[in-house]
Protein backbone atom coordinates (compact mmCIF):
# COMPACT_ATOMS: atom_id res chain seq x y z
CA UNK A 1 0.00 0.00 0.00
CA UNK A 2 3.04 2.66 0.84
CA UNK A 3 4.25 1.88 -2.65
CA UNK A 4 1.29 1.95 -4.08
CA UNK A 5 0.29 5.64 -2.47
CA UNK A 6 4.09 6.57 -3.42
CA UNK A 7 3.91 6.07 -7.25
CA UNK A 8 0.20 7.61 -7.23
CA UNK A 9 1.77 10.95 -5.49
CA UNK A 10 4.71 11.23 -8.01
CA UNK A 11 2.74 10.70 -11.11
CA UNK A 12 0.05 13.67 -9.69
CA UNK A 13 1.84 16.31 -8.57
CA UNK A 14 5.13 16.35 -11.17
CA UNK A 15 4.62 19.62 -13.32
CA UNK A 16 7.02 18.43 -16.11
CA UNK A 17 6.30 15.99 -18.46
CA UNK A 18 8.42 12.89 -17.49
CA UNK A 19 8.84 10.11 -19.73
CA UNK A 20 7.17 6.75 -18.69
CA UNK A 21 9.02 4.53 -16.28
CA UNK A 22 9.11 0.54 -16.42
CA UNK A 23 9.69 -1.22 -13.11
CA UNK A 24 11.93 -4.34 -13.61
CA UNK A 25 9.66 -7.61 -13.42
CA UNK A 26 11.18 -9.17 -10.47
CA UNK A 27 10.44 -5.88 -8.18
CA UNK A 28 6.97 -5.76 -9.72
CA UNK A 29 6.63 -9.64 -8.37
CA UNK A 30 8.39 -8.74 -5.03
CA UNK A 31 5.79 -6.15 -4.64
CA UNK A 32 3.28 -7.88 -5.58
CA UNK A 33 4.18 -11.07 -3.26
CA UNK A 34 4.99 -8.56 -0.49
CA UNK A 35 1.17 -6.84 -0.55
CA UNK A 36 -0.82 -10.57 -1.03
CA UNK A 37 1.13 -11.63 2.09
CA UNK A 38 0.47 -8.43 4.35
CA UNK A 39 -3.17 -8.99 3.22
CA UNK A 40 -3.46 -12.75 3.92
CA UNK A 41 -1.50 -11.89 7.47
CA UNK A 42 -3.94 -9.00 7.90
CA UNK A 43 -7.41 -11.49 7.22
CA UNK A 44 -5.70 -15.01 7.88
CA UNK A 45 -5.46 -14.89 11.58
CA UNK A 46 -7.26 -18.47 12.54
CA UNK A 47 -4.89 -21.68 12.85
CA UNK A 48 -5.94 -24.19 10.36
CA UNK A 49 -4.65 -26.84 7.83
CA UNK A 50 -4.62 -25.80 4.46
CA UNK A 51 -4.65 -29.54 3.08
CA UNK A 52 -6.07 -31.71 5.13
CA UNK A 53 -8.20 -34.83 3.38
CA UNK A 54 -11.00 -36.40 5.84
CA UNK A 55 -10.74 -39.11 4.50
CA UNK A 56 -7.86 -42.05 3.30
CA UNK A 57 -8.28 -45.21 1.87
CA UNK A 58 -5.16 -47.22 1.50
CA UNK A 59 -4.66 -50.39 -0.37
CA UNK A 60 -2.44 -53.45 1.56
CA UNK A 61 0.85 -52.98 1.06
CA UNK A 62 0.93 -49.72 -0.02
CA UNK A 63 3.10 -46.37 1.29
CA UNK A 64 1.27 -43.38 2.54
CA UNK A 65 3.51 -39.80 2.61
CA UNK A 66 1.37 -37.04 3.04
CA UNK A 67 2.86 -33.65 3.93
CA UNK A 68 0.25 -31.42 5.86
CA UNK A 69 0.36 -27.64 5.79
CA UNK A 70 -0.54 -24.70 7.88
CA UNK A 71 -1.58 -21.21 7.15
CA UNK A 72 1.60 -20.16 9.84
CA UNK A 73 5.08 -20.48 10.24
CA UNK A 74 4.92 -24.60 10.82
CA UNK A 75 8.09 -23.67 12.71
CA UNK A 76 6.57 -22.14 15.62
CA UNK A 77 3.70 -25.31 15.70
CA UNK A 78 4.03 -29.14 16.87
CA UNK A 79 2.05 -31.94 15.53
CA UNK A 80 0.58 -35.13 17.45
CA UNK A 81 -2.21 -37.81 16.75
CA UNK A 82 -4.45 -39.83 18.98
CA UNK A 83 -6.35 -43.08 18.67
CA UNK A 84 -3.62 -43.81 15.18
CA UNK A 85 -3.71 -47.41 14.13
CA UNK A 86 -0.88 -49.53 13.95
CA UNK A 87 1.59 -47.94 11.70
CA UNK A 88 0.84 -44.48 11.34
CA UNK A 89 3.00 -41.86 12.47
CA UNK A 90 3.44 -38.09 11.81
CA UNK A 91 6.16 -36.04 12.27
CA UNK A 92 6.03 -33.58 15.27
CA UNK A 93 7.91 -30.64 13.76
CA UNK A 94 6.90 -30.46 9.72
CA UNK A 95 3.56 -32.55 10.13
CA UNK A 96 4.41 -35.33 7.67
CA UNK A 97 1.85 -37.86 8.13
CA UNK A 98 3.44 -41.11 6.80
CA UNK A 99 2.00 -44.99 6.92
CA UNK A 100 2.98 -48.40 5.70
CA UNK A 101 0.08 -50.64 5.58
CA UNK A 102 1.73 -54.45 5.72
CA UNK A 103 -0.11 -56.93 5.16
CA UNK A 104 1.40 -58.90 8.29
CA UNK A 105 -0.60 -56.55 10.87
CA UNK A 106 -3.48 -57.61 9.23
CA UNK A 107 -3.42 -61.62 9.01
CA UNK A 108 -2.33 -60.95 12.72
CA UNK A 109 -5.53 -59.16 13.44
CA UNK A 110 -3.74 -55.99 14.11
CA UNK A 111 -5.46 -54.38 11.75
CA UNK A 112 -8.84 -54.70 10.00
CA UNK A 113 -9.84 -54.38 6.60
CA UNK A 114 -13.09 -52.57 5.63
CA UNK A 115 -12.53 -50.78 9.25
CA UNK A 116 -13.16 -47.08 9.24
CA UNK A 117 -10.42 -45.91 11.69
CA UNK A 118 -11.11 -42.40 12.84
CA UNK A 119 -8.29 -40.62 14.06
CA UNK A 120 -7.77 -36.91 16.04
CA UNK A 121 -4.42 -34.69 14.76
CA UNK A 122 -3.92 -31.93 16.29
CA UNK A 123 -1.86 -28.87 16.43
CA UNK A 124 -0.15 -26.37 18.80
CA UNK A 125 2.17 -23.04 19.00
CA UNK A 126 5.03 -23.60 20.40
CA UNK A 127 4.74 -20.29 22.34
CA UNK A 128 1.21 -20.29 23.42
CA UNK A 129 -0.72 -22.83 24.69
CA UNK A 130 -3.92 -21.12 24.33
CA UNK A 131 -3.51 -21.61 20.40
CA UNK A 132 -4.19 -24.93 19.18
CA UNK A 133 -6.35 -26.82 16.59
CA UNK A 134 -7.95 -30.41 17.22
CA UNK A 135 -9.78 -32.05 14.12
CA UNK A 136 -10.09 -35.47 12.94
CA UNK A 137 -10.08 -37.34 9.69
CA UNK A 138 -11.10 -41.07 8.52
CA UNK A 139 -8.74 -44.14 7.63
CA UNK A 140 -9.83 -46.97 5.61
CA UNK A 141 -8.22 -50.04 4.64
CA UNK A 142 -8.59 -52.50 1.49
CA UNK A 143 -7.10 -54.91 -0.57
CA UNK A 144 -8.21 -57.17 -4.10
CA UNK A 145 -7.22 -60.53 -2.68
CA UNK A 146 -10.16 -62.00 -0.82
CA UNK A 147 -9.22 -63.57 2.24
CA UNK A 148 -11.95 -65.92 3.77
CA UNK A 149 -12.79 -65.45 7.32
CA UNK A 150 -13.20 -68.88 9.04
CA UNK A 151 -15.34 -70.47 12.20
CA UNK A 152 -13.24 -71.63 14.39
CA UNK A 153 -14.93 -73.80 17.99
CA UNK A 154 -12.29 -74.03 20.91
CA UNK A 155 -13.02 -77.59 20.83
CA UNK A 156 -11.65 -80.49 18.75
CA UNK A 157 -14.00 -81.75 15.61
CA UNK A 158 -14.83 -84.73 17.66
CA UNK A 159 -16.15 -85.34 20.86
CA UNK A 160 -17.14 -88.06 23.06
CA UNK A 161 -19.74 -87.49 26.14
CA UNK A 162 -22.17 -89.31 28.08
CA UNK A 163 -25.50 -88.51 29.02
CA UNK A 164 -26.00 -85.90 31.69
CA UNK A 165 -22.84 -84.58 30.42
CA UNK A 166 -21.70 -81.01 29.58
CA UNK A 167 -20.67 -79.50 26.25
CA UNK A 168 -18.98 -76.20 26.74
CA UNK A 169 -16.94 -74.59 24.27
CA UNK A 170 -16.48 -71.19 22.50
CA UNK A 171 -17.08 -70.52 18.54
CA UNK A 172 -13.99 -68.04 17.62
CA UNK A 173 -13.79 -66.08 14.01
CA UNK A 174 -10.10 -65.83 12.31
CA UNK A 175 -11.10 -62.75 10.23
CA UNK A 176 -9.72 -62.40 6.74
CA UNK A 177 -10.71 -59.33 3.85
CA UNK A 178 -14.90 -59.20 5.04
CA UNK A 179 -15.04 -60.28 8.99
CA UNK A 180 -17.76 -62.82 9.99
CA UNK A 181 -20.93 -60.38 10.73
CA UNK A 182 -23.09 -63.04 12.12
CA UNK A 183 -23.69 -66.82 13.12
CA UNK A 184 -26.66 -69.38 12.62
CA UNK A 185 -26.93 -72.82 13.90
CA UNK A 186 -28.80 -76.01 13.09
CA UNK A 187 -27.62 -79.70 14.34
CA UNK A 188 -28.92 -83.51 12.61
CA UNK A 189 -31.34 -83.91 15.44
CA UNK A 190 -33.44 -81.32 17.84
CA UNK A 191 -31.67 -80.40 20.56
CA UNK A 192 -32.85 -78.46 23.70
CA UNK A 193 -31.84 -76.35 26.51
CA UNK A 194 -28.82 -75.32 24.71
CA UNK A 195 -27.33 -71.29 24.09
CA UNK A 196 -27.80 -70.09 20.96
CA UNK A 197 -24.53 -68.80 19.22
CA UNK A 198 -25.19 -65.60 17.10
CA UNK A 199 -21.61 -63.71 16.81
CA UNK A 200 -18.12 -64.48 17.29
CA UNK A 201 -16.77 -65.59 20.68
CA UNK A 202 -20.48 -66.62 21.96
CA UNK A 203 -20.49 -69.56 23.97
CA UNK A 204 -22.19 -73.20 22.99
CA UNK A 205 -23.67 -75.14 26.35
CA UNK A 206 -25.58 -78.34 26.20
CA UNK A 207 -25.98 -81.28 28.29
CA UNK A 208 -27.58 -84.30 26.35
CA UNK A 209 -30.43 -86.00 29.11
CA UNK A 210 -30.31 -88.71 30.39
CA UNK A 211 -32.96 -90.03 27.75
CA UNK A 212 -31.55 -88.73 25.29
CA UNK A 213 -30.22 -92.36 24.17
CA UNK A 214 -33.75 -94.78 22.73
CA UNK A 215 -33.67 -98.13 22.84
CA UNK A 216 -33.37 -98.27 18.97
CA UNK A 217 -30.39 -96.60 18.78
CA UNK A 218 -27.55 -98.81 17.91
CA UNK A 219 -24.31 -99.60 19.77
CA UNK A 220 -26.28 -97.43 22.80
CA UNK A 221 -24.97 -94.02 21.27
CA UNK A 222 -26.36 -91.26 18.97
CA UNK A 223 -24.01 -88.80 16.70
CA UNK A 224 -24.92 -85.30 16.59
CA UNK A 225 -23.52 -83.08 14.10
CA UNK A 226 -23.31 -79.06 15.28
CA UNK A 227 -23.31 -76.87 12.26
CA UNK A 228 -22.34 -73.13 12.78
CA UNK A 229 -22.65 -71.01 9.75
CA UNK A 230 -20.93 -67.34 9.38
CA UNK A 231 -21.54 -64.98 7.26
CA UNK A 232 -20.64 -61.76 5.86
CA UNK A 233 -21.72 -58.98 4.77
CA UNK A 234 -21.66 -60.10 0.99
CA UNK A 235 -23.04 -63.50 2.23
CA UNK A 236 -20.41 -65.39 1.83
CA UNK A 237 -20.40 -68.30 3.78
CA UNK A 238 -18.02 -70.55 6.16
CA UNK A 239 -19.00 -73.58 8.04
CA UNK A 240 -17.51 -75.45 10.78
CA UNK A 241 -18.89 -78.53 11.79
CA UNK A 242 -18.28 -80.45 15.65
CA UNK A 243 -19.04 -84.42 15.77
CA UNK A 244 -20.59 -85.14 19.08
CA UNK A 245 -20.32 -88.60 19.95
CA UNK A 246 -23.19 -88.88 22.89
CA UNK A 247 -23.05 -92.25 25.05
CA UNK A 248 -25.70 -94.20 26.96
CA UNK A 249 -24.97 -93.52 31.03
CA UNK A 250 -26.93 -93.70 34.14
CA UNK A 251 -28.81 -91.07 36.01
CA UNK A 252 -26.89 -92.29 39.23
CA UNK A 253 -29.53 -89.69 41.63
CA UNK A 254 -32.52 -91.47 40.12
CA UNK A 255 -31.51 -94.71 39.88
CA UNK A 256 -30.22 -94.56 43.68
CA UNK A 257 -33.44 -93.97 44.70
CA UNK A 258 -35.11 -96.46 42.65
CA UNK A 259 -32.42 -98.72 44.64
CA UNK A 260 -33.55 -97.72 47.50
CA UNK A 261 -36.73 -98.26 46.97
CA UNK A 262 -36.39 -101.69 45.83
CA UNK A 263 -33.87 -102.27 49.33
CA UNK A 264 -36.82 -101.11 51.01
CA UNK A 265 -39.52 -103.14 49.32
CA UNK A 266 -37.59 -106.39 50.03
CA UNK A 267 -36.72 -105.56 53.47
CA UNK A 268 -40.61 -105.29 54.00
CA UNK A 269 -41.37 -108.14 52.13
CA UNK A 270 -39.05 -110.63 54.24
CA UNK A 271 -40.32 -109.38 57.21
CA UNK A 272 -43.75 -109.96 56.43
CA UNK A 273 -42.16 -113.56 55.35
CA UNK A 274 -40.84 -114.36 58.96
CA UNK A 275 -44.05 -113.19 60.44
CA UNK A 276 -45.96 -115.95 58.43
CA UNK A 277 -43.41 -118.34 59.20
CA UNK A 278 -44.04 -117.51 62.61
CA UNK A 279 -47.35 -118.69 62.59
CA UNK A 280 -46.52 -121.67 60.83
CA UNK A 281 -44.32 -123.12 63.37
CA UNK A 282 -46.53 -122.36 66.05
CA UNK A 283 -48.97 -124.91 64.09
CA UNK A 284 -46.67 -127.43 63.84
CA UNK A 285 -45.61 -127.13 67.50
CA UNK A 286 -49.16 -127.23 68.78
CA UNK A 287 -49.87 -130.35 66.30
CA UNK A 288 -46.43 -131.75 67.85
CA UNK A 289 -47.19 -131.31 71.61
CA UNK A 290 -51.13 -133.18 70.98
CA UNK A 291 -49.73 -136.56 69.46
CA UNK A 292 -47.09 -136.39 71.88
CA UNK A 293 -49.70 -136.31 74.86
CA UNK A 294 -51.67 -138.94 72.64
CA UNK A 295 -48.25 -141.18 72.45
CA UNK A 296 -47.22 -140.95 76.17
CA UNK A 297 -50.99 -142.09 77.05
CA UNK A 298 -50.96 -145.26 74.45
CA UNK A 299 -47.83 -146.23 75.80
CA UNK A 300 -49.12 -145.49 79.64
CA UNK A 301 -51.99 -148.02 78.48
CA UNK A 302 -50.00 -150.89 77.35
CA UNK A 303 -47.49 -150.87 80.15
CA UNK A 304 -50.54 -150.93 83.00
CA UNK A 305 -52.28 -153.45 81.18
CA UNK A 306 -48.96 -155.58 81.33
CA UNK A 307 -48.67 -154.70 84.92
CA UNK A 308 -52.13 -155.46 86.09
CA UNK A 309 -52.17 -158.42 83.77
CA UNK A 310 -49.49 -159.61 86.45
CA UNK A 311 -51.34 -159.56 89.37
CA UNK A 312 -52.91 -162.39 91.39
CA UNK A 313 -57.07 -160.23 91.85
CA UNK A 314 -58.60 -161.65 88.69
CA UNK A 315 -60.48 -158.51 88.01
CA UNK A 316 -56.90 -156.44 87.73
CA UNK A 317 -56.28 -159.57 85.28
CA UNK A 318 -59.10 -158.15 83.45
CA UNK A 319 -58.36 -154.38 83.65
CA UNK A 320 -55.20 -156.23 82.23
CA UNK A 321 -56.63 -157.24 79.48
CA UNK A 322 -58.63 -153.75 78.21
CA UNK A 323 -55.48 -151.46 78.85
CA UNK A 324 -53.96 -152.41 76.11
CA UNK A 325 -57.05 -152.52 73.59
CA UNK A 326 -57.67 -148.68 74.67
CA UNK A 327 -54.36 -147.76 73.51
CA UNK A 328 -54.98 -148.74 70.26
CA UNK A 329 -58.18 -147.25 70.48
CA UNK A 330 -56.32 -144.06 71.12
CA UNK A 331 -54.14 -144.19 67.99
CA UNK A 332 -57.30 -143.16 65.36
CA UNK A 333 -58.26 -140.56 67.99
CA UNK A 334 -54.89 -139.11 67.80
CA UNK A 335 -55.03 -138.66 63.95
CA UNK A 336 -58.32 -137.53 63.71
CA UNK A 337 -57.60 -134.69 66.40
CA UNK A 338 -54.06 -134.26 65.74
CA UNK A 339 -53.06 -135.23 62.15
CA UNK A 340 -49.49 -134.94 61.18
CA UNK A 341 -49.10 -131.04 60.36
CA UNK A 342 -46.79 -132.31 56.87
CA UNK A 343 -48.06 -129.83 54.66
CA UNK A 344 -47.55 -126.74 56.97
CA UNK A 345 -44.32 -127.99 57.98
CA UNK A 346 -42.97 -127.87 54.52
CA UNK A 347 -44.15 -124.46 54.07
CA UNK A 348 -42.50 -123.11 57.10
CA UNK A 349 -39.06 -124.62 55.68
CA UNK A 350 -39.83 -122.86 52.07
CA UNK A 351 -40.22 -119.85 54.04
CA UNK A 352 -37.42 -119.92 55.84
CA UNK A 353 -35.32 -121.11 53.04
CA UNK A 354 -36.91 -117.99 51.10
CA UNK A 355 -35.96 -115.53 53.36
CA UNK A 356 -32.38 -116.77 53.66
CA UNK A 357 -32.40 -116.06 49.84
CA UNK A 358 -33.80 -112.79 49.84
CA UNK A 359 -31.36 -112.07 52.96
CA UNK A 360 -28.34 -113.26 51.10
CA UNK A 361 -29.46 -111.41 47.52
CA UNK A 362 -29.55 -107.82 50.10
CA UNK A 363 -26.12 -108.72 51.10
CA UNK A 364 -24.88 -109.60 47.84
CA UNK A 365 -26.47 -106.94 45.26
CA UNK A 366 -25.10 -104.30 48.06
CA UNK A 367 -23.60 -100.71 46.01
CA UNK A 368 -20.13 -100.47 46.10
CA UNK A 369 -20.63 -96.30 46.17
CA UNK A 370 -23.13 -94.08 45.06
CA UNK A 371 -21.83 -94.28 41.31
CA UNK A 372 -22.24 -98.03 41.17
CA UNK A 373 -21.58 -99.35 37.97
CA UNK A 374 -23.87 -102.03 38.24
CA UNK A 375 -26.64 -100.21 40.36
CA UNK A 376 -28.93 -101.44 37.39
CA UNK A 377 -27.81 -104.89 37.12
CA UNK A 378 -28.01 -105.00 41.26
CA UNK A 379 -31.70 -103.56 40.95
CA UNK A 380 -32.90 -106.00 38.01
CA UNK A 381 -31.58 -108.87 40.48
CA UNK A 382 -32.98 -107.98 43.51
CA UNK A 383 -36.46 -107.07 41.75
CA UNK A 384 -36.38 -110.85 39.90
CA UNK A 385 -35.74 -112.87 42.97
CA UNK A 386 -38.33 -110.85 44.68
CA UNK A 387 -40.93 -111.98 41.89
CA UNK A 388 -39.72 -115.42 41.76
CA UNK A 389 -40.46 -115.66 45.46
CA UNK A 390 -43.50 -114.58 45.59
CA UNK A 391 -44.97 -116.45 42.71
CA UNK A 392 -43.18 -119.75 44.60
CA UNK A 393 -45.02 -118.83 47.90
CA UNK A 394 -48.17 -117.54 46.32
CA UNK A 395 -50.44 -120.02 48.31
CA UNK A 396 -48.90 -119.01 51.57
CA UNK A 397 -51.25 -116.61 53.12
CA UNK A 398 -49.35 -113.64 54.53
CA UNK A 399 -50.67 -111.52 57.51
CA UNK A 400 -49.85 -107.70 56.81
CA UNK A 401 -51.00 -106.98 60.58
CA UNK A 402 -48.15 -108.34 62.54
CA UNK A 403 -48.40 -108.10 65.85
CA UNK A 404 -44.45 -108.34 66.50
CA UNK A 405 -41.77 -105.84 66.22
CA UNK A 406 -38.81 -106.41 63.44
CA UNK A 407 -36.75 -107.17 66.55
CA UNK A 408 -39.18 -109.80 67.94
CA UNK A 409 -39.13 -111.70 64.32
CA UNK A 410 -35.68 -111.60 64.06
CA UNK A 411 -34.76 -113.13 67.15
CA UNK A 412 -37.72 -115.95 67.12
CA UNK A 413 -36.58 -116.60 63.51
CA UNK A 414 -32.34 -116.75 64.12
CA UNK A 415 -33.03 -118.53 67.89
CA UNK A 416 -30.86 -121.99 68.07
CA UNK A 417 -34.41 -123.90 68.87
CA UNK A 418 -35.70 -122.93 65.20
CA UNK A 419 -32.30 -122.92 63.64
CA UNK A 420 -31.90 -126.46 64.69
CA UNK A 421 -35.28 -127.51 63.68
CA UNK A 422 -35.22 -126.73 60.08
CA UNK A 423 -31.38 -127.19 59.59
CA UNK A 424 -30.96 -129.04 56.71
CA UNK A 425 -30.21 -132.62 57.41
CA UNK A 426 -27.56 -134.02 54.87
CA UNK A 427 -28.92 -137.57 53.40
Amino acid sequence: MVVVGILISVSCFSQNPVPEARLPVTVIDSLRKTVLDSLRQSEDTVLRIRNLNPYFTLHVDSTMNYALELNKNPSHYFWYLKNSPLGLKINKDNGLLSFKADKSYFLSGRLKYDYPYKITIGVQNLHDPNERLDTSFTILFFTTDIIPSHLKPTVNSTLYIEEGDTVNFKVECEEGSFPVESISFYSNVPLKNYTIVKKCDDDFIWSPPFDFIKDTDSGKQKLVLLNFVGINKFYAKDTAVVKIYVKDAINYPVMLQEYQRTVKSVTMYILQLKYAFVQLDKKVKSTKSTRTTFDLTTASSALGGTVFSSASSPSAQNTGRILPSAGVALVPVKEAVAPTKTAEQNSASLVRSSIKRLEYQLHENSLSGERDIDIIKKITTLKSEMKQIQIQLIEVPIDENSNMTEEQLNEYFNSKKVSKKYKLKAH
